[in-house]
């Protein structure tokens, strides 16, 4: 068969652990941490893209809504750091307005 009539393989479809996700958080800091850049280390230290939607922090507590964009297993690794670290992490249940 001449080299330009081959059929070729077709490319495997893309898994899901293969395209990147967007999960919203919400990270609650004890006392000890709020002056950790935790997320800024959170980049650095995984493969994610982290985006602070919304935060709020006193002398007591931290509150922060935070974007993670990568792979679901990076991910997942991130915030399994981030509850080592003592932060308690929340899914977002509902869309925060965006602006």
């Amino acid at each position: 068969m001449p080299p330009n009539t081959r059929k070729k393989k077709p490319s495997a479809a893309p898994t899901l652990n293969s395209q990147p996700q967007k999960t919203r958080l919400w990270l609650m800091y004890p006392p000890k941490l709020i002056t950790t850049p935790v997320v800024w280390e959170l980049g650095n230290k995984f493969k994610v893209v982290t985006n602070v939607r919304q935060a709020s922090v006193t002398d007591e507590i931290g509150v922060v809504c935070l974007e993670l964009e990568g792979q679901r297993a990076d991910i997942k690794t991130a915030i399994k750091w981030l509850e080592r670290m003592g932060i308690k992490v929340e899914p977002v249940e509902i869309n925060v307005i965006e602006s």
